[in-house]
C-alpha cells in the first residue's frame, strides 16, 4: 500500500507545481487553492508512504517521478515543448528511480 500512497503523493504534488504557474503570483483563487491543496495532500499521502518504505527510497521516487510528471504535465498543459536532450535526462531519472526500487533494500521502517 505504500507504493499506491507514494503515486498519489506524487500526482498532488505535481499537480501542485503546474497549478503554480496559473497563480499570478496567488492572485488567481483557484490556482492556488489548488497549489494549496495539493502541497497538503503530497505530504499526507507522503507519511502514508513512510510508514512502510523507507525514507530514502520515498524521497527519491517522489522527487524523481515528480519532475518527470511536471514535466508531462507542463508540455500539455503549457505546450512548454522540451528538447531531446531534456527527455533523455528524463529517462536517465526514471532509470535511476527504477535501480533505487529493485535495489536489495528492504522496504521496512
Amino acid at each position: 500500500m505504500g507504493w499506491v500512497f507514494l503515486l498519489l503523493g506524487v500526482l498532488a504534488e505535481a499537480t501542485s507545481h503546474v497549478a503554480l504557474k496559473a497563480t499570478n503570483g496567488f492572485t488567481n483563487p483557484l490556482p492556488s487553492a489548488i497549489v494549496i491543496l495539493g502541497h497538503l495532500t503530497a505530504f499526507l499521502f507522503l507519511g502514508q508512504a513512510m510508514k512502510n518504505l523507507p525514507v530514502g527510497v520515498v524521497h527519491a521516487s517522489w522527487a524523481g517521478l515528480a519532475i518527470v510528471l511536471v514535466t508531462l504535465m507542463s508540455n500539455i498543459i503549457y505546450k512548454q515543448h522540451l528538447d531531446a536532450k531534456v527527455w533523455l535526462g528524463m529517462v536517465v531519472i526514471g532509470i535511476g528511480i527504477a535501480i533505487i526500487n529493485l535495489s536489495s533494500v528492504p522496504h521496512t521502517h
